[in-house]
């Protein structure tokens, strides 16, 4: 499988392409708020921070990306194409209808048929693929060549990765005296967006699920490799191949990638929910299931921000266990 359109070169993304996109993207997303955590909390040490772009339109950080591409894109009327079942796909749709492009979403068969309805509740034409990610990407990129619309990569393009980055810009302004940021990792579009930005200014570290060690497997062989993904967080995080843009800056800028188990996961999705009422999706729990499982000990006056990244999972697990509770 492919990681960048046809007929496009891997680029490197900078702090002038996070900025720029910055400045296209002010109308089209939202400034996600920030909430602080008392000291203490969850029982790690520092002063902690969520990031809770899980209010971004479309549930995700992934319209910052979606928007950035098409706002500098050459679009004709044969609109956009992208191969998504999940928050990509949702983004995409979303943006197109908004900028009023027509959109095609290859989606896996494997897919949540409540996020292909999603899809199409945006106007996009949703064509599902018999199989995996794999098989959908491998239509679009076929559709594209034949029709020459544009192709829209969920991690690997240059202005998917800057538009994410704009997530790190906003984080700054909000906390200027920020340590380290805390990010999941799936294809490395995000994590790839936030170290370009904040370059070496503030520690930046991913987090993997077990089950989906993306980047850390392209981090050891120095190049993206294909990896069998699976498990709680496969559905936002199992990305199966590292992009080359994500690795290329996480390996001048990330600290490190923290591997943590499903049992983490779903222990800090579900301590976020019961502590906080953030009804994070499993991946977007990882970055605090990292700290929770001690993959990373904060100084006590070190200002962390854990970047939840989505919040499109059915929540209603975590409500049931808390309506037992009807005072």
């Amino acid at each position: 499988m492919g990681t960048l359109s046809p007929g496009e070169q891997p680029l490197d993304v900078t702090r002038f392409d996070v900025e720029s996109a910055s400045d296209l993207l002010g109308a089209w997303v939202r400034h996600t708020p920030v909430a602080e955590l008392e000291r203490g909390a969850f029982g790690i040490p520092g002063r902690l921070v969520l990031k809770l772009e899980l209010l971004q339109h479309t549930g995700s950080f992934k319209p910052r990306g979606a928007f950035n591409r098409m706002l500098t894109a050459d679009i004709d009327e044969t609109g956009v194409l992208a191969a998504s079942g999940g928050n990509f796909g949702l983004a995409v749709a979303y943006a197109a209808h908004r900028l009023g492009h027509p959109a095609e979403i290859f989606v896996p068969s494997t897919s949540p048929p409540m996020k292909i309805e999603r899809i199409r509740s945006f106007g996009a034409t949703v064509h599902v693929i018999d199989g995996f990610y794999a098989e959908a990407f491998e239509a679009c990129e076929e559709r594209a060549f034949d029709t020459g619309a544009a192709f829209l990569h969920p991690y690997d393009q240059p202005a998917v990765v800057a538009g994410q980055g704009t997530l790190a810009q906003e984080l700054g302004d909000q906390e200027p005296t920020l340590d380290t940021v805390i990010v999941a990792v799936g294809g490395g579009g995000l994590i790839g967006g936030i170290a370009a930005w904040f370059a070496s200014d503030v520690r930046v570290i991913g987090v993997e699920p077990e089950r989906c060690p993306t980047l850390t497997a392209a981090l050891a062989a120095g190049k993206p490799v294909d990896v069998e993904v699976g498990g709680v967080a496969a559905d936002a995080l199992g990305a199966g191949r590292a992009g080359m843009i994500g690795l290329a800056i996480a390996q001048r800028y990330v600290e490190r990638v923290i591997l943590v188990t499903d049992d983490d996961v779903t222990r800090a999705r579900r301590l976020l929910w019961d502590d906080c009422r953030v009804a994070a999706e499993p991946g977007a729990a990882a970055p605090l299931a990292a700290l929770l499982a001690g993959g990373y000990v904060p100084q006590p006056d070190e200002r962390v921000a854990l970047v939840v990244c989505g919040g499109n999972a059915d929540p209603a697990d975590l409500a049931g266990a808390a309506s037992d509770d009807t005072d």
